[in-house]
């Protein structure tokens, strides 16, 4: 994950591997103040990244359709070439792994407490 420097109103003025002052922050990679700073100026670059995230928006839809029309029985997932069936295959193991990380990890947890109170050292 990266390391930033912001400005005194709080924007991202650099962006760097490894944090090389005390006080740089730890940000997501996929924080969309970092995104929009990597491409900031870069008509073309922020035109590929506006396509890209079309293009991966619309590869979720057509995910949803075929997995809505393999649930009516409108086509089997067989009948799709070997190609896609890997492909659909790949995205949905992806997206599972991707689902359970979230609740590993979810802040929504009930019954955690951040308190450390046990007097042993034990969690």
């Amino acid at each position: 994950m990266p390391f930033v420097k912001r400005s005194a109103d709080g924007k991202i003025i650099a962006a760097y591997t490894v944090a090389e002052t005390p006080g740089m922050e730890l940000i997501d990679s996929a924080d969309p103040q970092l995104i929009d700073f990597m491409y900031d100026g870069d008509q073309e670059a922020a035109t590929k990244k506006d396509m890209l995230e079309s293009d991966l928006g619309l590869a979720r839809v057509l995910e949803d359709l075929i997995d809505l029309l393999i649930e009516k029985g409108t086509f089997r997932f067989t009948d799709l070439p070997q190609a896609a069936q890997q492909k659909l295959l790949s995205r949905r193991g992806l997206r599972k792994e991707f689902a359970y990380v979230d609740t590993l990890f979810s802040v929504e947890d009930e019954g955690f407490s951040s308190d450390y109170d046990n007097k042993d050292g034990y969690l």
